[in-house]
């Protein structure tokens, strides 16, 4: 969806007419084959992130990450909204298990997808902007080498698409500004409705870029019917979800409230500048630093002043809010697109294109040089050995113990061995007492991974009271035997007559707490499970 969205846009930037007429003529086939020999080079970097991202999965050094046996286990329960996120990845999640199945390389092909398609829109977001080809060429390095680009395209969630779709807002409204076609409010309308129906992030996004609009003269936009008429349409393809949020009360609130407070390290404004360094490689630095100043300074980008108010914004808001840090990269796009733009005029202006070309390259090869890292290509211990050399730290963004490896990788360690070892203690009873027995996990990774791989030793569906787990209710089961994996054993010996400790999982480089993991066999609840199962929501 997002692909055929974006699809729309580009189509929208050739025709360079209203939204309402885009039936294509032989005349813009030709022109549109034009335009793509014209971005052969843009194209051609696009390709190369593409092909990164399907190398990685191909090699796959490291197994399926976390949250991705959450997302898996929420195509089996379609709906409008889940705890933590909303349900267009979902939706593009199931449909790309339908025509291609499981495995690793499927799974992630559509991020990978999204990732080349963000690195393409990035350099024609400068051609909006004025730029010209140079520019463009390096706004689309700065965004295939930056870090976070390359970890949230390495796995499937939701944030992949998150910067999609704030770019491709980005590029609309650039149009809406350049040209004054107030049509173009309908595509703007719709791409922030598929955003926040994609991680309601996108709200922020849209405040901010209305909060811009009222702080300089584009206000006079407010006056316009078409922007109304978007934002009408951005509601429409909200409303499903507003509505599961309201039956269901307001679950996401409810999750990010907690989040906030027990889950995330609230960070200096130092240390969160200085996690945006590393999140867009700090040989980028100069170029995201100078397009906010270009944005909210040089006249040249003054039509577009909105964009680096909107950026102060966040920045401002995510810190005081304790927002994790990566919050603000969808943003990234738009101010390292004004910082190539400025930067290209300058060199043009004073005859130093070799200032230029010398960045681009040390630009390139320090990327090229760190992707490894960030692609997960390198294993355990030589990662550990290359960024203790290199004093690179991971930016601790919750409040748990460290791991050994930054916790993105973490999350990938131990899952078949979790699901082997639950099995093993499932097989140890009897086939009578098998059929009793449910297996309970203290949080939607531990869940999802028995789930996924739990189907070829046999396993039942697993319970959970962790976020959306818990709306699937306790599937039947009527309090015999439960397998629990984690916990303590006082606390369990509070609900069950019995609690027998069956094994202790182990994995070197898991987080922490999947580490020296217990396994329990408790017996004989004392409590109907109705009773108790309100008392296990666990939404953080």
């Amino acid at each position: 969806m997002p692909l055929s969205f974006l699809k729309r846009v580009v189509y929208i930037h050739l025709r360079r007419s209203a939204v309402v007429d885009i039936t294509p003529t032989s005349h813009d086939m030709k022109k549109f084959a034009t335009r793509i020999r014209e971005d052969k080079h843009l194209l051609a970097i696009a390709l190369l992130v593409f092909a990164a991202h399907v190398l990685t999965n191909w090699i796959a050094v490291y197994d399926y990450f976390r949250d991705e046996f959450y997302y898996i286990a929420c195509t089996d329960h379609l709906d409008w909204g889940y705890v933590d996120h909303p349900p267009l990845s979902i939706l593009i999640l199931w449909i790309n298990r339908i025509l291609l199945g499981d495995s690793m390389l499927a799974l992630r092909l559509p991020t990978a997808i999204a990732s080349a398609v963000l690195v393409y829109l990035a350099g024609l977001l400068v051609r909006e902007l004025g730029g010209e080809k140079r520019a463009q060429l390096l706004a689309s390095i700065s965004v295939a080498v930056a870090p976070i680009y390359l970890l949230v395209g390495d796995f499937y969630s939701m944030n992949a698409f998150e910067a999609l779709f704030w770019t491709g807002a980005a590029f609309v409204l650039v149009r809406i500004l350049k040209s004054g076609d107030q049509k173009l409010w309908i595509p703007f309308g719709i791409i922030a409705g598929l955003g926040v129906q994609n991680k309601h992030s996108m709200v922020f996004f849209c405040l901010a870029v209305v909060a811009g609009l009222l702080l300089t003269p584009y206000r006079r936009q407010f006056l316009s019917k078409w922007i109304w008429i978007g934002g009408a349409i951005a509601g429409v393809i909200v409303l499903p979800n507003l509505i599961w949020q309201a039956t269901h009360s307001w679950a996401t609130l409810e999750f990010m409230q907690r989040a906030q407070h027990l889950k995330n390290v609230p960070m200096s404004v130092t240390g969160f500048l200085s996690a945006q360094v590393l999140f867009q490689h700090p040989v980028a630095a100069p170029l995201w630093i100078g397009g906010i100043a270009s944005l909210c300074a040089w006249k040249s980008l003054k039509p577009y002043r909105l964009f680096g108010f909107a950026y102060i914004l966040l920045f401002i808001f995510y810190v005081l809010q304790r927002g994790k840090p990566y919050y603000l990269s969808p943003f990234y796009p738009i101010v390292l697109g004004a910082g190539a733009m400025a930067f290209e005029h300058y060199v043009l202006r004073t005859s130093r294109i070799w200032m230029f070309r010398t960045y681009g390259i040390l630009l390139t090869a320090s990327g090229l040089a760190l992707s490894p890292l960030f692609l997960s290509l390198t294993p355990p211990e030589l990662f550990i050995s290359i960024t203790r050399a290199l004093g690179i730290e991971d930016v601790k963004m919750e409040q748990m113990e460290s791991p050994k490896i930054p916790q993105v990788l973490a999350d990938r360690f131990g899952w078949r061995e979790l699901t082997r070892d639950v099995s093993t203690v499932f097989h140890s009873l009897t086939p009578e007492e098998q059929s009793k027995t449910a297996i309970f996990t203290q949080n939607y990774g531990e869940a999802g991974a028995i789930d996924f791989f739990g189907k070829q030793y046999g396993l039942p569906k697993t319970l959970c009271g962790h976020n959306s787990y818990w709306y699937w209710g306790p599937r039947g089961y009527a309090g015999e035997i439960l397998i629990m994996v984690g916990g303590k054993k006082e606390d369990h010996e509070k609900g069950f007559d019995s609690v027998e400790l069956a094994m202790v999982h182990m994995s070197e480089y898991a987080m922490p707490f999947e580490s020296h993991l217990p396994i329990y066999i408790c017996r004989r609840i004392k409590s109907p499970v109705e009773e108790i199962w309100p008392k296990v929501r666990f939404f953080i």
